[in-house]
């Protein structure tokens, strides 16, 4: 079975061997990796797992610091291994949205051949998501370049996991509606907002937003595939496994059950037309 992996963290050695190092002046990345739960790829283990899954590629991207110097450090080993492995690995970049320097550090990455940004994190990198003033910038240099954008986001309701956080749907329909033109990949099945897309305003509203699958064997029953495709939005979801926290074949008895033209949308069709 042929895919794309559109949602794989891989870090590098450096961080991953000295995690604790990093952790101290970073409290969402500190949170994160100590839960143990908590893994580290870097890009062979990557490669490694797209041959075991039989897919043809993964999006990758670091972690999604507020300093935008350890930023830069891990956007430079995913310019790294995308040119080692540019058959099996389209990088995305990663940023603090607010923070100084952003727009040059997106051109220098995009310059370098990375095609799009995140995974940013509203709850854990020091910025408003629904604040126009504070995205602004971000946001207009990435319309402009066309770049797309994966935001993490969680359901509002459940049980309580790390890094879950309190950024709501209507903090994440606010940064759309004032980030019109902006290609959106909102991780995680947007929190559960795919579902108001069954009202004729937000349809028009999230016109390019997509959605993307990672963990759902954490949060969903199998057949959220179905009631997303029951809701006309066949062409907006995005396989992603959140590897290496879950590896693709967790997700596949589920996709198989799916009509053949829906799972190879979302196994890789709609990936490959978001990234040309």
């Amino acid at each position: 079975m042929s895919g794309i992996d559109f949602h794989v963290h891989v870090t590098p050695p450096e961080i991953s061997a000295n995690w604790r190092k990093y952790a101290e002046k970073e409290p969402y990345f500190a949170l994160l990796a100590q839960n143990p739960h908590n893994k580290y790829a870097g890009a062979e283990e990557v490669v490694a797992m797209l041959d075991e899954a039989g897919f043809e590629r993964a999006v990758v991207f670091g972690f999604g610091f507020k300093d935008m110097g350890l930023c830069r450090m891990v956007n430079d080993y995913v310019i790294e291994k995308v040119r080692e492995f540019p058959g099996r690995l389209t990088g995305f970049m990663s940023v603090a949205p607010n923070a100084a320097g952003v727009e040059q550090e997106i051109d220098r990455c995009r310059s370098a051949g990375l095609k799009g940004v995140g995974e940013i994190y509203p709850g854990g990198q020091g910025f408003t998501l629904d604040n126009k003033e504070e995205t602004r910038a971000f946001t207009g240099v990435c319309i402009e370049r066309g770049l797309p954008v994966i935001v993490h986001t969680n359901e509002p309701v459940g049980h309580a996991y790390a890094g879950k956080n309190d950024v709501g749907l209507r903090q994440i329909e606010r940064f759309i509606a004032h980030s019109q033109g902006l290609t959106v990949i909102l991780a995680h099945w947007g929190g559960g907002l795919l579902f108001y897309e069954a009202m004729p305003e937000l349809r028009e509203q999230l016109r390019t937003v997509y959605y993307d699958t990672a963990a759902t064997p954490f949060l969903y029953r199998a057949d959220i595939y179905r009631a997303a495709l029951a809701l006309g939005l066949g062409d907006k979801i995005i396989f992603g496994s959140d590897f290496p926290l879950l590896p693709p074949s967790r997700y596949l008895p589920a996709l198989q059950t799916l009509p053949d033209d829906a799972r190879e949308r979302i196994l890789s069709g709609n990936a490959r037309r978001l990234l040309g």
